[in-house]
């Protein structure tokens, strides 16, 4: 039996991820970094109430299997580029090189659509900074998972994804073909793709687009 390890088990992704390996029987064990309490009780649940920003104090707790990153802010959320930048390259790249260190085998992460290091957006410019130092890492397996405007009830309210969310899913006729992969998909169904993808176990480095997300989220 496996353990999982997340960061962002609160988020929209997160939280049906988090339910979603505490209810399926491929992991004994469930391991959340988290700022604060999750309130849930379970007992393959481990909970690390850290800060994140003092890494020495949980660096040797990550310890398992499979790491789920799933943790994801906005620059308007953030307060700003730099503590953006923090929680979307800094924190998970920390993870990642603790989780090297204590021999995990597979690394997951949510990126987006579109992410590119090359970008001249600096939210997308970010993400795909991650992916870049994830792909020159030595895990056996690196999933990432670029999704498109995600649907979904947040814990924050966030007026651009509703607004924009209500138009695309009325024009959602429009998504086929080489548009399919910008199609809107609901947060439930990039944390099942996320859960299924880890049991492949592929090795290697692999981009996951939106549209194949929503096939093996289905």
């Amino acid at each position: 039996m496996k353990t999982a390890l997340v960061i962002g088990s609160t988020g929209l992704i997160g939280s049906h991820l988090l339910n979603i390996l505490l209810e399926r029987n491929e992991y004994s064990k469930v391991i959340a970094f988290t700022k604060r309490d999750l309130g849930i009780k379970n007992s393959k649940l481990v909970q690390h109430i850290i800060d994140f920003d003092q890494p020495e104090t949980y660096s040797q707790l990550i310890v398992g299997d499979d790491f789920f990153c799933t943790i994801g802010t906005t620059i308007k959320k953030a307060g700003s580029q730099k503590e953006f930048r923090k929680v979307d390259f800094e924190y998970p790249k920390q993870f990642a090189s603790f989780a090297l260190q204590n021999n995990v085998t597979q690394f997951l992460i949510i990126s987006s659509l579109s992410a590119n290091a090359s970008s001249s957006n600096f939210y997308l410019k970010t993400k795909g900074e991650i992916q870049e130092y994830l792909k020159a890492t030595d895990f056996e397996t690196v999933a990432v998972l670029q999704p498109s405007l995600l649907l979904g009830d947040r814990t924050e309210f966030r007026l651009a994804e509703k607004v924009g969310g209500f138009f695309m899913k009325v024009l959602s006729f429009v998504f086929f073909g080489n548009l399919k992969k910008y199609k809107p998909i609901e947060g439930k169904t990039v944390a099942k793709a996320l859960f299924t993808i880890a049991q492949r176990s592929n090795v290697g480095f692999k981009i996951y687009e939106s549209d194949m997300i929503q096939e093996i989220g289905k």
